[in-house]
């Protein structure tokens, strides 16, 4: 088992990341509550990691925090819930975001996020209870939005891939990355800030 890696950051596609790690290419996929905390390309990063043993694949999940992975680990052990709707539900909320909604029941956040219907989230409120207590503590207060140079037509093509490949359709994520473009400088920003929109209705 893959659990942390050390490394420079080669590529960053949301949900994509690729990693050197002493000549070794990683490819993980992360969700947008880590992205939003990495640094630039050519930097250092360190994540912990968590690997998915698929019939047809390997998947390497990669973390900015233990709280994060653990709330990962947790999800996929609900019922109905795989690897890339666990995936979605981070991009959409950090651990201490989806620990309040579970605390306070709060079955309509739940919904906004892709993938994620009422039965569902009603699923998640009875069978995480238990499991999100302490989940949050000590973690920071959540990070500010990237500052890698903007470029508009690719980035925002690349913040309409990443929430198509977080569960929303095609039409719906280029409406809300195209809505969130004013003013940002970066994919990850468009992608928060559409996620944030979406998070707030």
């Amino acid at each position: 088992m893959i659990g942390r890696l050390r490394g420079e950051i080669l590529a960053k596609q949301p949900p994509l990341l690729l990693i050197d790690v002493q000549g070794v290419g990683y490819e993980l996929e992360a969700p947008m509550t880590t992205f939003y905390d990495l640094p630039a390309v050519g930097e250092q990063v360190t994540l912990v990691t968590h690997l998915v043993v698929r019939e047809d694949a390997h998947v390497l999940y990669g973390f900015r925090n233990e709280s994060d992975r653990t709330l990962f680990r947790h999800l996929l052990k609900v019922t109905g819930v795989g690897a890339r709707l666990a995936l979605g539900i981070l991009s959409g909320m950090d651990a201490r975001q989806f620990a309040r909604c579970i605390a306070d029941e709060d079955i309509a956040a739940l919904i906004r996020l892709p993938g994620i219907g009422r039965k569902t989230a009603q699923r998640l409120v009875i069978d995480m209870k238990e499991r999100v207590d302490g989940l949050a503590d000590g973690l920071p207060p959540a990070p500010g939005g990237a500052t890698a140079p903007f470029g508009a037509d690719a980035d925002l093509a690349d913040a309409i891939s990443a929430l198509v490949a977080l569960g929303y359709r095609p039409l719906d994520a280029n409406r809300m990355a195209r809505t969130a473009a004013e003013g940002a400088t970066s994919s990850e920003e468009i992608i928060r800030a559409a996620l944030k929109a979406v998070n707030s209705r």
